[in-house]
Protein backbone atom coordinates (compact mmCIF):
# COMPACT_ATOMS: atom_id res chain seq x y z
CA UNK A 1 0.00 0.00 0.00
CA UNK A 2 2.80 2.35 0.94
CA UNK A 3 4.65 1.47 -2.26
CA UNK A 4 1.56 2.34 -4.34
CA UNK A 5 1.28 5.72 -2.64
CA UNK A 6 4.95 6.45 -3.23
CA UNK A 7 4.63 5.49 -6.89
CA UNK A 8 1.53 7.63 -7.30
CA UNK A 9 3.26 10.56 -5.60
CA UNK A 10 6.20 10.19 -7.98
CA UNK A 11 3.92 10.04 -11.03
CA UNK A 12 2.19 13.27 -9.96
CA UNK A 13 5.41 15.26 -10.06
CA UNK A 14 5.34 17.61 -13.10
CA UNK A 15 8.90 16.78 -14.11
CA UNK A 16 8.23 13.03 -14.09
CA UNK A 17 4.99 13.49 -16.03
CA UNK A 18 6.73 15.64 -18.63
CA UNK A 19 9.49 13.09 -19.08
CA UNK A 20 7.07 10.16 -19.43
CA UNK A 21 4.75 12.06 -21.78
CA UNK A 22 7.67 13.15 -23.95
CA UNK A 23 9.02 9.60 -24.17
CA UNK A 24 5.59 8.25 -25.13
CA UNK A 25 5.22 10.88 -27.88
CA UNK A 26 8.71 10.12 -29.20
CA UNK A 27 8.01 6.37 -29.32
CA UNK A 28 4.66 6.92 -31.03
CA UNK A 29 6.23 9.29 -33.54
CA UNK A 30 8.97 6.81 -34.39
CA UNK A 31 6.39 4.03 -34.69
CA UNK A 32 4.26 6.02 -37.15
CA UNK A 33 7.38 6.93 -39.13
CA UNK A 34 8.43 3.29 -39.21
CA UNK A 35 4.99 2.23 -40.47
CA UNK A 36 5.26 4.81 -43.26
CA UNK A 37 8.64 3.37 -44.23
CA UNK A 38 7.20 -0.15 -44.23
CA UNK A 39 4.40 0.90 -46.55
CA UNK A 40 6.82 2.54 -49.02
CA UNK A 41 9.54 -0.14 -48.99
CA UNK A 42 9.53 -2.84 -46.28
CA UNK A 43 13.01 -4.17 -47.09
CA UNK A 44 14.86 -1.04 -45.95
CA UNK A 45 12.48 0.27 -43.27
CA UNK A 46 14.44 -1.02 -40.26
CA UNK A 47 17.77 0.34 -41.52
CA UNK A 48 16.15 3.67 -42.36
CA UNK A 49 14.63 4.25 -38.91
CA UNK A 50 17.91 3.21 -37.26
CA UNK A 51 19.76 5.73 -39.45
CA UNK A 52 17.40 8.47 -38.31
CA UNK A 53 18.06 7.68 -34.66
CA UNK A 54 21.81 7.26 -35.08
CA UNK A 55 22.51 10.59 -36.80
CA UNK A 56 26.28 11.20 -36.36
CA UNK A 57 26.80 7.75 -34.80
CA UNK A 58 26.23 6.31 -38.27
CA UNK A 59 29.77 7.36 -39.21
CA UNK A 60 32.64 5.05 -38.34
CA UNK A 61 35.43 7.62 -38.03
CA UNK A 62 35.52 9.67 -34.77
CA UNK A 63 36.41 12.88 -36.61
CA UNK A 64 33.35 12.45 -38.85
CA UNK A 65 31.18 11.82 -35.81
CA UNK A 66 32.45 14.96 -34.10
CA UNK A 67 31.95 17.08 -37.20
CA UNK A 68 28.36 15.95 -37.70
CA UNK A 69 27.66 16.27 -33.99
CA UNK A 70 28.91 19.84 -34.29
CA UNK A 71 26.52 20.46 -37.20
CA UNK A 72 23.64 19.24 -35.03
CA UNK A 73 24.67 21.61 -32.23
CA UNK A 74 24.84 24.55 -34.65
CA UNK A 75 21.18 24.07 -35.60
CA UNK A 76 20.14 23.25 -32.03
CA UNK A 77 21.01 26.70 -30.68
CA UNK A 78 18.45 28.65 -32.79
CA UNK A 79 15.78 26.02 -32.10
CA UNK A 80 16.36 26.42 -28.35
CA UNK A 81 15.77 30.15 -28.70
CA UNK A 82 12.61 29.68 -30.77
CA UNK A 83 11.24 27.20 -28.22
CA UNK A 84 12.03 29.70 -25.44
CA UNK A 85 10.13 32.33 -27.41
CA UNK A 86 7.04 30.13 -27.64
CA UNK A 87 7.07 28.89 -24.04
CA UNK A 88 7.75 32.34 -22.58
CA UNK A 89 4.65 33.75 -24.26
CA UNK A 90 2.63 30.65 -23.38
CA UNK A 91 3.46 31.06 -19.69
CA UNK A 92 1.77 34.45 -19.89
CA UNK A 93 -1.30 33.07 -21.64
CA UNK A 94 -0.26 34.01 -25.18
CA UNK A 95 0.35 31.73 -28.14
CA UNK A 96 3.31 33.14 -30.04
CA UNK A 97 2.94 31.48 -33.42
CA UNK A 98 4.82 34.53 -34.69
CA UNK A 99 8.18 33.13 -33.53
CA UNK A 100 8.74 32.22 -37.19
CA UNK A 101 8.30 35.81 -38.34
CA UNK A 102 10.36 37.18 -35.46
CA UNK A 103 13.07 34.69 -36.41
CA UNK A 104 12.94 36.01 -39.98
CA UNK A 105 13.20 39.60 -38.73
CA UNK A 106 16.22 38.66 -36.64
CA UNK A 107 17.86 36.97 -39.62
CA UNK A 108 17.28 40.00 -41.82
CA UNK A 109 18.56 42.50 -39.27
CA UNK A 110 21.67 40.49 -38.34
CA UNK A 111 22.66 39.85 -41.96
CA UNK A 112 21.98 43.42 -43.08
CA UNK A 113 24.12 44.84 -40.28
CA UNK A 114 26.79 42.25 -41.03
CA UNK A 115 26.91 42.42 -44.83
CA UNK A 116 25.66 45.90 -45.71
CA UNK A 117 26.92 47.90 -42.72
CA UNK A 118 29.92 45.67 -41.85
CA UNK A 119 29.22 45.74 -38.12
CA UNK A 120 30.84 43.38 -35.58
CA UNK A 121 28.99 40.29 -34.35
CA UNK A 122 27.75 41.75 -31.06
CA UNK A 123 26.12 44.71 -32.84
CA UNK A 124 24.48 42.28 -35.28
CA UNK A 125 23.04 40.23 -32.41
CA UNK A 126 21.63 43.36 -30.76
CA UNK A 127 20.07 44.37 -34.09
CA UNK A 128 18.48 40.92 -34.44
CA UNK A 129 17.17 41.07 -30.88
CA UNK A 130 15.61 44.50 -31.42
CA UNK A 131 14.06 43.53 -34.75
CA UNK A 132 12.41 40.45 -33.23
CA UNK A 133 11.30 42.46 -30.18
CA UNK A 134 9.68 45.16 -32.31
CA UNK A 135 7.77 42.60 -34.35
CA UNK A 136 6.61 40.81 -31.20
CA UNK A 137 5.65 44.10 -29.54
CA UNK A 138 3.39 44.97 -32.50
CA UNK A 139 1.33 41.83 -31.88
CA UNK A 140 1.39 42.53 -28.14
CA UNK A 141 0.16 46.09 -28.68
CA UNK A 142 -2.69 44.95 -30.93
CA UNK A 143 -3.65 42.34 -28.31
CA UNK A 144 -3.45 44.73 -25.36
CA UNK A 145 -5.22 47.77 -26.83
CA UNK A 146 -7.46 46.37 -29.57
CA UNK A 147 -7.93 42.79 -28.36
CA UNK A 148 -6.69 41.45 -31.70
CA UNK A 149 -6.01 37.74 -31.37
CA UNK A 150 -2.23 37.34 -31.27
CA UNK A 151 -2.41 34.23 -33.48
CA UNK A 152 -4.02 36.20 -36.33
CA UNK A 153 -1.67 39.18 -36.09
CA UNK A 154 1.39 36.93 -35.77
CA UNK A 155 0.51 34.87 -38.85
CA UNK A 156 0.05 38.01 -40.92
CA UNK A 157 3.31 39.49 -39.65
CA UNK A 158 5.15 36.27 -40.48
CA UNK A 159 4.59 36.81 -44.20
CA UNK A 160 5.07 40.56 -44.05
CA UNK A 161 8.45 40.09 -42.38
CA UNK A 162 9.48 37.42 -44.92
CA UNK A 163 8.97 39.64 -47.95
CA UNK A 164 10.45 42.68 -46.23
CA UNK A 165 13.58 40.73 -45.36
CA UNK A 166 13.86 39.36 -48.91
CA UNK A 167 13.74 42.93 -50.19
CA UNK A 168 16.14 44.20 -47.54
CA UNK A 169 18.78 41.56 -48.27
CA UNK A 170 18.53 41.71 -52.07
CA UNK A 171 21.45 44.22 -52.30
CA UNK A 172 23.76 41.80 -50.43
CA UNK A 173 22.87 38.77 -52.56
CA UNK A 174 25.66 36.93 -54.29
CA UNK A 175 25.28 37.73 -58.03
CA UNK A 176 26.07 34.13 -58.95
CA UNK A 177 23.26 32.61 -56.86
CA UNK A 178 20.13 33.22 -54.85
CA UNK A 179 21.83 33.35 -51.42
CA UNK A 180 23.42 36.22 -49.56
CA UNK A 181 27.19 36.53 -49.41
CA UNK A 182 29.05 34.45 -46.84
CA UNK A 183 30.32 36.31 -43.80
CA UNK A 184 33.77 34.81 -44.29
CA UNK A 185 34.11 36.53 -47.66
CA UNK A 186 32.56 39.90 -46.76
CA UNK A 187 32.85 40.51 -43.02
CA UNK A 188 34.63 37.86 -40.91
CA UNK A 189 34.25 40.10 -37.86
CA UNK A 190 30.50 39.48 -37.93
CA UNK A 191 30.97 35.76 -37.29
CA UNK A 192 30.29 34.62 -33.75
CA UNK A 193 33.49 33.73 -31.87
CA UNK A 194 34.11 30.03 -31.36
CA UNK A 195 36.41 30.14 -28.31
CA UNK A 196 37.99 26.88 -29.47
CA UNK A 197 34.72 25.00 -29.95
CA UNK A 198 35.30 24.78 -33.70
CA UNK A 199 38.55 22.90 -33.08
CA UNK A 200 36.94 20.67 -30.46
CA UNK A 201 34.15 19.56 -32.79
CA UNK A 202 36.18 19.66 -36.01
CA UNK A 203 33.52 21.99 -37.44
CA UNK A 204 34.29 25.63 -38.26
CA UNK A 205 30.71 26.80 -37.70
CA UNK A 206 30.45 25.69 -34.07
CA UNK A 207 30.45 28.93 -32.05
CA UNK A 208 29.47 30.27 -28.64
CA UNK A 209 25.83 29.99 -29.73
CA UNK A 210 25.19 26.75 -27.82
CA UNK A 211 26.62 27.84 -24.43
CA UNK A 212 24.95 31.22 -24.91
CA UNK A 213 21.58 29.58 -25.61
CA UNK A 214 21.91 27.39 -22.48
CA UNK A 215 22.77 30.48 -20.41
CA UNK A 216 19.71 32.30 -21.74
CA UNK A 217 17.55 29.28 -20.84
CA UNK A 218 18.74 29.51 -17.24
CA UNK A 219 18.08 33.27 -17.19
CA UNK A 220 14.54 32.79 -18.52
CA UNK A 221 13.87 30.11 -15.89
CA UNK A 222 15.07 32.47 -13.16
CA UNK A 223 13.01 35.34 -14.59
CA UNK A 224 9.80 33.33 -14.73
CA UNK A 225 10.11 31.52 -11.40
CA UNK A 226 12.27 33.64 -9.10
CA UNK A 227 11.48 37.28 -9.85
CA UNK A 228 8.64 39.68 -9.19
CA UNK A 229 8.35 40.48 -12.89
CA UNK A 230 8.00 36.80 -13.71
CA UNK A 231 5.25 36.43 -11.11
CA UNK A 232 3.37 39.42 -12.54
CA UNK A 233 3.68 38.10 -16.06
CA UNK A 234 2.40 34.66 -15.11
CA UNK A 235 -0.40 36.20 -13.05
CA UNK A 236 -1.46 38.29 -16.04
CA UNK A 237 -1.55 35.16 -18.15
CA UNK A 238 -3.67 33.24 -15.64
CA UNK A 239 -6.25 35.99 -15.19
CA UNK A 240 -5.78 39.38 -16.79
CA UNK A 241 -8.70 40.97 -14.95
CA UNK A 242 -7.56 39.71 -11.54
CA UNK A 243 -4.03 40.95 -12.24
CA UNK A 244 -5.39 44.37 -13.18
CA UNK A 245 -7.51 44.44 -10.00
CA UNK A 246 -4.37 43.76 -7.95
CA UNK A 247 -2.64 46.76 -9.46
CA UNK A 248 -0.59 44.96 -12.10
CA UNK A 249 -0.12 46.64 -15.48
CA UNK A 250 -1.88 44.06 -17.61
CA UNK A 251 -1.49 45.83 -20.96
CA UNK A 252 2.15 46.64 -20.33
CA UNK A 253 2.82 43.03 -19.33
CA UNK A 254 1.25 41.68 -22.54
CA UNK A 255 3.34 43.97 -24.74
CA UNK A 256 6.49 43.26 -22.73
CA UNK A 257 5.92 39.52 -22.96
CA UNK A 258 5.58 39.54 -26.72
CA UNK A 259 8.59 41.85 -27.04
CA UNK A 260 10.75 39.48 -24.98
CA UNK A 261 9.44 36.48 -26.92
CA UNK A 262 10.25 38.22 -30.19
CA UNK A 263 13.72 39.16 -28.98
CA UNK A 264 14.46 35.52 -28.13
CA UNK A 265 13.44 34.33 -31.60
CA UNK A 266 15.48 37.13 -33.18
CA UNK A 267 18.58 36.12 -31.25
CA UNK A 268 18.02 32.54 -32.40
CA UNK A 269 18.23 33.63 -36.04
CA UNK A 270 21.43 35.55 -35.34
CA UNK A 271 22.95 32.46 -33.73
CA UNK A 272 22.47 30.49 -36.94
CA UNK A 273 23.28 33.04 -39.63
CA UNK A 274 26.18 34.67 -37.79
CA UNK A 275 27.80 31.25 -37.55
CA UNK A 276 27.98 31.32 -41.38
CA UNK A 277 26.52 27.79 -41.35
CA UNK A 278 24.02 28.76 -44.04
CA UNK A 279 23.02 31.84 -46.00
CA UNK A 280 19.67 33.51 -46.55
CA UNK A 281 17.95 32.74 -49.86
CA UNK A 282 16.37 36.03 -50.90
CA UNK A 283 14.02 34.27 -53.33
CA UNK A 284 12.43 31.95 -50.79
CA UNK A 285 8.64 32.07 -50.69
CA UNK A 286 8.05 30.26 -47.41
CA UNK A 287 8.80 31.13 -43.80
CA UNK A 288 11.67 29.04 -42.34
CA UNK A 289 10.47 26.06 -40.32
CA UNK A 290 12.69 26.87 -37.34
CA UNK A 291 10.10 29.11 -35.69
CA UNK A 292 7.32 26.57 -36.10
CA UNK A 293 9.54 23.74 -34.87
CA UNK A 294 10.04 25.85 -31.76
CA UNK A 295 6.40 25.16 -30.89
CA UNK A 296 7.02 21.42 -30.90
CA UNK A 297 10.27 21.80 -28.96
CA UNK A 298 8.54 23.94 -26.32
CA UNK A 299 5.76 21.41 -25.72
CA UNK A 300 8.08 18.41 -25.91
CA UNK A 301 10.17 20.07 -23.21
CA UNK A 302 7.11 20.45 -21.01
CA UNK A 303 7.10 24.26 -21.39
CA UNK A 304 10.18 24.35 -19.18
CA UNK A 305 13.23 26.41 -20.23
CA UNK A 306 15.61 23.65 -19.13
CA UNK A 307 13.53 20.96 -20.83
CA UNK A 308 13.66 23.03 -24.03
CA UNK A 309 17.41 22.40 -24.25
CA UNK A 310 16.98 18.63 -24.46
CA UNK A 311 13.85 18.65 -26.63
CA UNK A 312 15.46 21.04 -29.13
CA UNK A 313 18.52 18.85 -29.40
CA UNK A 314 16.40 15.73 -29.92
CA UNK A 315 14.39 17.34 -32.73
CA UNK A 316 17.53 18.48 -34.51
CA UNK A 317 19.12 15.07 -33.92
CA UNK A 318 16.37 13.22 -35.76
CA UNK A 319 16.06 15.92 -38.41
CA UNK A 320 19.72 15.67 -39.36
CA UNK A 321 19.61 11.89 -38.91
CA UNK A 322 16.93 11.73 -41.58
CA UNK A 323 19.50 12.83 -44.15
CA UNK A 324 21.24 9.45 -43.68
CA UNK A 325 18.27 7.48 -45.05
CA UNK A 326 19.09 5.52 -48.23
CA UNK A 327 17.70 7.70 -51.04
CA UNK A 328 17.90 4.80 -53.48
CA UNK A 329 15.01 3.16 -51.63
CA UNK A 330 13.12 6.25 -50.51
CA UNK A 331 12.46 9.68 -51.99
CA UNK A 332 14.36 12.70 -50.72
CA UNK A 333 11.33 13.89 -48.73
CA UNK A 334 11.12 10.74 -46.57
CA UNK A 335 13.50 12.17 -43.98
CA UNK A 336 11.29 15.25 -43.68
CA UNK A 337 8.23 12.99 -43.32
CA UNK A 338 9.76 11.03 -40.45
CA UNK A 339 10.95 14.18 -38.70
CA UNK A 340 7.58 15.88 -39.21
CA UNK A 341 5.63 12.96 -37.76
CA UNK A 342 7.80 12.88 -34.64
CA UNK A 343 7.61 16.66 -34.27
CA UNK A 344 3.83 16.48 -34.70
CA UNK A 345 3.54 13.90 -31.94
CA UNK A 346 5.54 16.18 -29.66
CA UNK A 347 2.57 18.52 -29.58
CA UNK A 348 0.60 15.97 -27.55
CA UNK A 349 2.79 16.19 -24.44
CA UNK A 350 0.28 18.33 -22.52
CA UNK A 351 -2.58 16.02 -23.49
CA UNK A 352 -0.57 13.05 -22.24
CA UNK A 353 0.00 14.80 -18.91
CA UNK A 354 -3.70 15.58 -18.58
CA UNK A 355 -4.54 11.97 -19.38
CA UNK A 356 -2.11 10.72 -16.70
CA UNK A 357 -3.59 13.09 -14.10
CA UNK A 358 -7.12 11.94 -14.89
CA UNK A 359 -6.12 8.29 -14.52
CA UNK A 360 -4.36 9.02 -11.22
CA UNK A 361 -7.38 10.96 -9.94
CA UNK A 362 -9.71 8.11 -10.89
CA UNK A 363 -7.46 5.61 -9.14
CA UNK A 364 -7.39 7.79 -6.02
CA UNK A 365 -11.19 7.99 -6.01
CA UNK A 366 -11.52 4.21 -6.32
CA UNK A 367 -9.06 3.75 -3.45
CA UNK A 368 -11.01 6.13 -1.24
CA UNK A 369 -14.30 4.42 -2.02
CA UNK A 370 -12.74 1.04 -1.30
CA UNK A 371 -11.40 2.32 2.02
CA UNK A 372 -14.78 3.79 2.97
CA UNK A 373 -16.58 0.55 2.13
CA UNK A 374 -14.15 -1.39 4.29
Amino acid sequence: MQADKSRESLLRKPMVQTLLASLICIVLGLLVGYIALLIINPSGATDAIISVMKNFWAYSKPEKQLKNFGCTLVTTAPLIMCSLSVLFAYKVGLFNIGAAGQYVAGAGASLYFALALHMPWYVCIIAAMLAGAILGAISGFLKAYRNVNEVISCIMLNWISLYLVNTLLAPVKNPTGKDTFTLASQNPGAQLPSLGLNTLFNQKNVTIAIPLAVLICVCIWVLLNKTRLGYELRATGLNKNAAKYCGMRDRYNIILTMAIAGALAGIGAAMLYLSDFEQWAVTQASVPAMGFNGIAAAFLGGLNPIGAIFSSYFIQHITRGGANVDMNMYCAQISDLISSVIIYMCGFVLFMKQFMNKRLDAKTQRTKKGGSAA
